[in-house]
């Protein structure tokens, strides 16, 4: 009696959630939901994004999926139908249609809420997010260098979290010697004369191309509209860090949230090893990584990284 009772209350609960998504996708069929002030959190892959969405997460007055949207992203500018160039998206991509399908995708989840939202491309597209959404609110999560091209060269070894939307790329990898066949976070401008290079210069790519492509486009958006934050200051204050985060997005930090900053260090998000400064400095990639520095040194400094 017992097990049917748990089974008639878990059906109750399906047809529950099935039910209020289908009002919801009738109300916004009616009359389109309008959204306000989404917060894209943008960064490098492997760069501490994560960690700032999911405690963007916990704010009251943010709804999120609590999952990354690479997927449904992907599916409305699909990167066959653009030669498998890049990733990157810009103003002249957006379009009404767009922004209605945006809006409906996060309202059948979360309501009429203000959401945050979080993937590895979002950073290639802050010109078509602005245009779509010209209140959108941007933060911008900053790594140092060596840090992060220590935690991609990590990344890309786990090609099943990393390279599972890549089985169709319309070329073969054979990066350092074949080691890594299959593409892993996101495509740039210019990738395919990467194919068959060391894996450090692949990642020093990727990390030029991101930040490179935030930077610009953090001219194009008012400075209200726009909020960075530094990798190193949350993990050496994440209190303090994420308080100012908050406020620069206008939300109330409270206890709860405080809290959980004091403690968020502790549940680390897709982390490969303990959260410490300068990492890459006692691990294997060393040597790669010193090689590759110069070659990001520009980069880095516009980000307000001084030469190491």
């Amino acid at each position: 009696m017992d097990a049917l009772i748990a089974k008639i209350d878990k059906n109750l609960r399906h047809y529950g959630r099935a039910a209020q998504r289908a009002a919801r996708d009738l109300r916004w069929s009616v009359a389109p939901v309008a959204v306000e002030q989404p917060v894209f959190v943008v960064g490098c892959s492997r760069g501490g994004t994560t960690v700032v969405y999911k405690t963007l997460s916990e704010a009251d007055e943010l709804a999120s999926l609590q999952r990354e949207t690479h997927d449904f992203w992907a599916e409305l500018h699909p990167l066959a139908q653009k030669g498998w160039r890049s990733h990157a998206l810009d103003e002249h991509d957006a379009s009404e249609s767009d922004r209605r399908a945006v809006a409906r995708y996060f309202f059948r989840y979360l309501g009429a809420r203000r959401f945050v939202d979080k993937n590895n491309q979002n950073g290639l597209c802050v010109p078509y997010l602005h245009a779509l959404f010209p209140d959108a609110r941007f933060v911008y999560v900053k790594r140092s260098p060596g840090d992060n091209i220590h935690s991609l060269i990590e990344g890309w070894g786990r090609s099943e979290e990393y390279a599972h939307w890549s089985a169709d790329l319309p070329a073969e990898v054979r990066i350092d010697g074949g080691r890594y066949r299959r593409w892993c976070f996101f495509l740039f401008d210019g990738w395919r004369e990467y194919l068959e290079r060391p894996i450090e210069e692949v990642c020093a790519a990727q990390y030029v191309a991101m930040n490179e492509a935030i930077l610009d486009a953090k001219g194009r958006v008012s400075p209200w509209q726009w909020t960075d934050v530094f990798y190193e200051d949350i993990i050496r204050d994440p209190v303090a860090a994420f308080r100012q985060v908050w406020s620069a997005l206008g939300l109330r930090f409270g206890p709860r949230q405080e809290a959980h900053c004091r403690h968020v260090l502790g549940r680390p998000y897709n982390a490969f090893s303990p959260i410490r400064l300068d990492k890459w400095r006692e691990e294997v990639n060393r040597a790669r990584i010193e090689r590759v520095l110069p070659t990001v040194a520009k980069t880095a400094s516009r980000m307000g990284y001084p030469a190491s």
